[in-house]
């Protein structure tokens, strides 16, 4: 049974910027806990949380449906999937379908993930003298959300050129995601999605284009094309991963880079322990992922009727799987607030997913981020934030990103 925690309202700001002690009261009280007014479910303990990744069949990644914020009134679960003849491709794919989608991407994006360290340290550089500005730097807008995005559309095969209207149309399509849509921008958020899906299907049919004249793939948009003339994925499939690649690939990879600086700024201490020892930058990561999930939760569709830690849930409803809230589960994190480099099963976090879901870009996440870091970390002597520019965050219940992120450098 769930236990009444009073009037919650998931949309308030100091909620949105701070939802650890919701958190915590979700995991005491109600680790399933029905949002009242609607069919949706937020899961918020460790074992709650893996126990529904593992069971598929009960509950399906397809996304059906996302909870938005209605100003004065209830939360409403706005329907995605009325038809129930929505088309899902890799991330919100089950089974086979998953797999095989998986199978197209994963191995491609490996092979060119082994390639990019030079590319990615010389990228951070290049945005580093770009962005810095005397003794500041917004460390979210000018590095953490720029680096993975460039990255994204170099292995996809798109010019760098098109970055900035790639970054805007992906932050827009999580807007819709996360819920939180400010009165008369609904409209601007459908037609970035319509632009980007345009964007897409014109890259993708410009690869099978010239997919016979190629001796072999160059880029995924390329490996994609392929699939789709070997029969192993249809043309509308391949657009969507192209779409989700540029939706998604970025969102992990900037809300870690920009909450791993914000950690370090905010404790000096820490700072000159990764300076002075470099190797443990990988397990800093690893704890800035689990205290800051990257991703606060996502989506699984109820199948059947069933249950979910003693709490029963029809079919047809929707689950929140809180990857915020099982990463500082005490019943499997000790001192699960703090930052402890020499943790236990340090990479035992649920912040890139978990089951047959894990994060395909995790590998690119860590890359970018480790370079991202490093560099920040030998350039400087120290970095703080700005005290009359506060960072603030993406107001959300799907990410967990910076909007902004001034510090003041003092360079070396």
């Amino acid at each position: 049974m769930t236990t009444d925690l009073g009037a919650i309202d998931l949309f308030d700001a100091a909620v949105l910027d701070d939802p650890y002690p919701l958190y915590d009261a979700l995991r005491e009280h109600a680790p399933v806990h029905r949002v009242p007014g609607t069919d949706f479910y937020l899961v918020a303990s460790w074992a709650a949380v893996t126990e529904a990744t593992a069971r598929t069949q009960d509950f399906s990644s397809h996304l059906t449906a996302v909870l938005v914020a209605q100003p004065g009134a209830a939360p409403l679960a706005f329907d995605l999937d009325a038809t129930g003849a929505g088309v899902h491709v890799l991330a919100t794919a089950d089974g086979a379908v998953h797999a095989a989608h998986r199978s197209v991407v994963g191995p491609a994006l490996v092979k060119r993930v082994r390639t990019l360290g030079p590319v990615v340290t010389d990228l951070t550089e290049q945005l580093w003298t770009e962005e810095l500005d005397g003794d500041r730097i917004d460390w979210a807008t000018g590095i953490a959300d720029r680096l993975p995005l460039a990255l994204i559309a170099d292995l996809v095969g798109f010019p760098r050129a098109d970055v900035p209207r790639l970054l805007a149309w992906a932050y827009d399509s999580t807007e819709m995601l996360g819920g939180v849509v400010a009165e008369g921008r609904m409209t601007e958020l459908v037609t970035s999605a319509a632009a980007l899906a345009h964007y897409a299907y014109l890259a993708v049919t410009a690869a099978i284009a010239r997919a016979g004249k190629q001796r072999a793939p160059q880029t995924l948009v390329d490996v994609l094309a392929a699939a789709v003339a070997a029969g192993r994925i249809d043309e509308q499939q391949a657009v969507l991963i192209v779409v989700q690649l540029i939706g998604a690939g970025g969102e992990s990879t900037a809300g870690l880079i920009a909450s791993a600086a914000r950690l370090l700024a905010t404790d000096l201490d820490l700072q000159d322990t990764l300076r002075e020892r470099p190797e443990l930058v990988p397990a800093f990561l690893d704890e800035a992922l689990r205290v800051e999930s990257p991703f606060r939760g996502h989506h699984r569709h109820v199948t059947a009727d069933t249950e979910l830690a003693g709490v029963a849930l029809p079919a047809g409803s929707h689950l929140l799987l809180l990857w915020g809230a099982a990463n500082r589960d005490p019943a499997m994190f000790d001192a699960p607030d703090i930052v402890d480099l020499a943790r236990p099963r340090g990479r035992a976090h649920a912040a890139f997913g978990a089951g047959a879901h894990f994060c395909i870009g995790s590998a690119l996440a860590r890359l970018e981020a480790t370079a991202a870091l490093t560099l920040l970390l030998e350039r400087t002597a120290r970095f703080t934030l700005v005290e009359d520019a506060p960072p603030r965050w993406v107001p959300s219940l799907f990410v967990r990103r910076h909007a902004s992120l001034p510090m003041r450098v003092v360079v070396r």
